[in-house]
């Protein structure tokens, strides 16, 4: 895809719903585009939306083996409520085992490198198999949410799966979110409620203070402008 056909799709949605956006890329591009989902507050909008779209779309999430034990509570709760399958990908547990007795357990506190290390074998490596055979994803990125998320636009080229990513909710606030997730009873994990704006793997994840920028949980010991896992890379 080009970069001009980016710049188009972005003027058509500039204005749009998050609904339209998603009915666009779901009509189109059927079984070739997947909801990759955290759980978290912003990926269970969009559940909501394309379970109400068509909800044969493929839904999945990564099972990185350190997840907070409400997350996995929240996946099951989720399926069973809008009767779907919510299809988990897991590491490979060899690389996990060489990693681990290599590096230590916790290796992802002692430096930036190790920490994405672990993200990798955990996370990224078991994302391309669930990018296997797509043309599109679609994930809960809002601008607001960090420093390093404040330029994304509703449509992006995603250069490193070769795939279009669709961020729907780019444009929404954080009260737009909760606003709609009352609104429709949406299951959430109840970790929001005790300070953890943003959801990830327990170790690498704390409640924020008040005032504290959303992503602030987050590899909390690093600088915000490194504070991503790889998934989101342009």
């Amino acid at each position: 895809m080009q970069q001009s056909d980016i710049q188009i799709l972005n003027e058509r949605f500039r204005n749009s719903d998050p609904q339209t956006i998603l009915t666009y890329f779901i009509e189109h591009l059927g079984s070739k585009i997947a909801l990759s989902s955290s759980l978290g507050a912003e990926d269970q909008v969009l559940t909501h939306m394309v379970a109400g779209i068509h909800p044969e779309t493929k839904i999945f999430t990564l099972d990185t083996g350190r997840l907070f034990p409400e997350t996995y509570d929240l996946i099951d709760r989720t399926s069973k409520r809008y009767k779907i399958n919510i299809q988990v990908y897991f590491p490979e547990a060899e690389k996990v085992q060489e990693m681990v007795n290599k590096h230590g357990i916790n290796l992802f506190y002692d430096s930036i490198e190790h920490r994405k290390l672990c993200c990798g074998v955990r996370k990224l490596e078991p994302l391309k198999r669930a990018f296997a055979g797509l043309q599109a994803w679609i994930c809960g990125l809002r601008a607001e949410q960090s420093v390093t998320r404040q330029q994304i636009g509703v449509v992006e080229w995603d250069e490193g799966n070769k795939l279009i990513k669709i961020n729907p909710l780019a444009h929404w606030t954080e009260q737009q979110v909760w606003d709609y997730i009352k609104a429709n009873k949406i299951p959430y994990n109840p970790l929001h409620d005790k300070g953890y704006p943003s959801i990830g793997c327990l170790p690498c994840t704390r409640a924020v203070m008040e005032g504290e920028d959303v992503r602030a949980g987050r590899w909390w010991w690093e600088n915000p402008d490194t504070k991503e896992c790889g998934l989101h890379k342009k």
